[in-house]
């Protein structure tokens, strides 16, 4: 019995490893291959400068808050207390203002990176996949995942960068 149990999990190692070696594999450095696409240099310009405009914005509105800030404080001794309470209201208001600000600035980033890499995503994905199918690699993964531990096998890097015309 013990024999055949031994014979039984020698025939599946070697069935597994036949398996295994009929699949190619290759790797690619999605990162090394973005980074060479002139689009997504064009479209990493176009978010920091979005960025910088409403950064540029939102800073704007806090250096406004804090001179009204530093003007109330100075002015506050010389003013009744209602005064004082519907300048505190105003402050509060704008710091509001200030905070929806940010928040919208952000969605606003978001669904500019959607727009503008959306595009280039989809060029890379349809050259990784003609290059996989030209090739006959069964899987293509990313070289520089961090779930892999151990990588071999083809390196489709050259292959797609070719595909879409860069070094």
């Amino acid at each position: 019995m013990k024999k055949l149990s031994v014979l039984f999990a020698a025939i599946i190692m070697v069935v597994s490893v036949s398996m295994a070696k009929a699949q190619k594999f290759a790797t690619v450095d999605v990162m090394g291959v973005l980074n060479a696409m002139p689009e997504k240099k064009k479209a990493d310009a176009d978010i920091k400068t979005f960025l910088d405009t409403k950064q540029s914005e939102i800073k704007k509105k806090a250096d406004a808050g804090q001179a009204k800030l530093k003007l109330y404080t100075e002015e506050a001794p010389k003013k009744t207390a209602d005064e004082n309470k519907a300048r505190e209201g105003e402050l509060q208001k704008l710091q509001e203002e200030i905070g929806q600000m940010q928040e919208k600035a952000a969605k606003d980033l978001e669904a500019k990176k959607d727009v503008v890499f959306g595009p280039i995503e989809k060029k890379l994905n349809d050259a990784i996949e003609k290059v996989a199918k030209a090739n006959g690699y069964e899987f293509i993964m990313d070289a520089n995942s961090p779930a892999f531990v151990y990588r071999s096998g083809a390196d489709a890097t050259a292959a797609v960068k070719k595909e879409l015309g860069i070094n």
